[in-house]
């Protein structure tokens, strides 16, 4: 067996994706490897949203890695305290955790002399052979734009940095935001507030889909036959790929009826016409990301509930005043106001070839060569890159996926015949051409605001089905990378 090169490798972010590139790295033979995480513990966001009602929309048997199944999931929609659970245990499973250094935010990487010098937030890191980016991109908390907002004398809560000893219990809530988040809030509050007023800048399409409970004789089950996990994750992986995220970028429409047939049906459960009209949107279903629910039209009818769609003018001490001159007096008001998932690694320094910085590549749009490399950048990898599938496939799925086509790289580095890859810039250049061509051709662009859109306009995911991502990513092409 030819003799491999020991590579030192730099992983940023000790989430989902970065505990899985530690795993896959060491399973390859790469052992010199550091997490940089700038939390106190790993988890992604699963560590950051702890709010009431948090949960994920992927199945449970299919949100997990394809190589660590878990009988314990107590939902068919796990909680997030459970998929928090769940990677931590894999982390230790895997021996990985040792890897991983925390309240480390990674502040500049600079490509000198073949090599990555990292800096973190304690000080200089040394060099590095490859940085792979698991920064993911719900991480950057978004505070509406509103007058006053930090004139309120109540208590203030932003979804993503939940006070845990929040007592909402017989208060007068105000919530912000009815997106997946703020619709998991609304119904796990719902019943133990005085009132919950929802301040609904858009309605959204809410597809019916009940969180039935895991009993402990199917969990038992599980554990027995390992093989029942695997049907599962195959039947939901199928079902999620061939028609949800088939129908999704026009290429099921006969899936995508079917959905939107369903979403408007739920809608029917409205009895109010009145209310039934201000929860309609006036955009294709799934141009925003798909709400799952199986209670928010009941808990929004219930009497301690108030659906308000008046813009708001301002927040003062006493709570929201509306543009029609109506004051919401309010306790507590909780922002579900979402994440910026466009600005990625910034603000990290990162500078490639010659100094070149990352954040003028992207400057007026996040740019990558099969949402894992980017031009300039050698040795520089990233799991949840720019125009990954983030609405259509499950996110471990996905980053499984990128994970493989990126160690195929790395192997290629450990040989010794190349130091450094990167993609060329027609190569970076086709790939983008092609996928906004094809972007026009999805409901993401029907006609609406999402957090899809970047301040350009830009639909920031895969506009292709999950055959083509899987294909792309099977093996790099190498006409179309540096090779130095």
């Amino acid at each position: 067996m030819p003799k491999h090169k020991n590579l030192r490798v730099a992983i940023i972010g000790a989430g989902a994706s970065g505990i899985l590139a530690a795993i896959k790295l060491r399973e390859s033979g790469v052992n010199d490897i550091l997490v940089f995480e700038k939390g106190d513990e790993l988890g992604g966001t699963w560590r950051d949203n702890q709010y009431p009602g948090v949960a994920c929309d992927v199945p449970s048997h299919a949100y997990r890695y394809t190589f660590a199944p878990n009988a314990e999931w107590s939902r068919h929609y796990s909680p997030g305290a459970e998929i928090l659970e769940y990677l931590k245990k894999t982390a230790a499973d895997y021996r990985v955790d040792g890897f991983i250094r925390y309240q480390e935010e990674v502040v500049r990487a600079e490509f000198v002399d073949n090599k990555w010098q990292l800096e973190t937030t304690s000080g200089d890191q040394g060099v590095f052979d490859i940085v792979i980016s698991a920064a993911g991109i719900l991480h950057h908390p978004v505070y509406p734009d509103i007058a006053g907002l930090h004139d309120f004398e109540g208590q203030t809560v932003h979804s993503a940095r939940w006070d845990k000893r929040l007592n909402y219990a017989g208060k007068r809530v105000g919530i912000i935001g009815n997106g997946s988040t703020g619709t998991q809030i609304i119904s796990a509050m719902v019943d133990d507030v005085a009132t919950l007023t929802v301040f609904q800048r858009t309605p959204q399409w809410i597809m019916p889909s009940a969180n039935s409970i895991t009993t402990q004789e199917q969990k038992a089950e599980f554990r027995k036959n390992p093989g029942l996990m695997q049907d599962q994750y195959d039947q939901i992986i199928t079902m999620m790929n061939t028609l949800f995220a088939a129908a999704i970028v026009g290429e099921n429409p006969e899936a995508y009826e079917l959905i939107s047939q369903s979403c408007q049906d739920n809608l029917q459960s409205v009895k109010d016409p009145v209310l039934r009209q201000k929860l309609t949107p006036d955009y294709k279903v799934g141009c925003k990301r798909l709400v799952l629910s199986g209670s928010f039209y009941d808990d929004i009818q219930k009497p301690n509930v108030a659906l308000v769609t008046d813009a708001i003018d301002s927040i003062c001490a006493q709570g929201i005043r509306t543009v029609d001159g109506e004051l919401h007096e309010l306790d507590i008001l909780v922002l579900a106001t979402g994440f910026d998932p466009h600005r990625f690694l910034r603000p990290m320094d990162v500078r490639g070839l010659n100094g070149v910085k990352l954040e003028e590549e992207w400057a007026d749009q996040n740019r990558s060569y099969l949402t894992v490399t980017v031009p300039e950048f050698p040795n520089f990898f990233m799991l949840g890159g720019p125009s990954s599938p983030i609405g259509n496939f499950s996110y471990l799925l996905t980053a499984e996926t990128q994970i493989g086509f990126i160690l195929q790289l790395v192997e290629r580095l450990r040989k010794g015949d190349v130091s450094s890859i990167s993609p060329r810039k027609s190569a970076g250049d086709a790939f983008n051409d092609a996928l906004q061509e094809k972007m026009s051709g999805t409901v993401w662009t029907s006609g609406c605001a999402s957090w899809y859109l970047d301040k350009n306009g830009n639909v920031a995911s895969w506009p292709w089905s999950y055959d083509k991502f899987t294909v792309d990513l099977s093996e790099p092409k190498w006409d179309d990378f540096e090779l130095a």
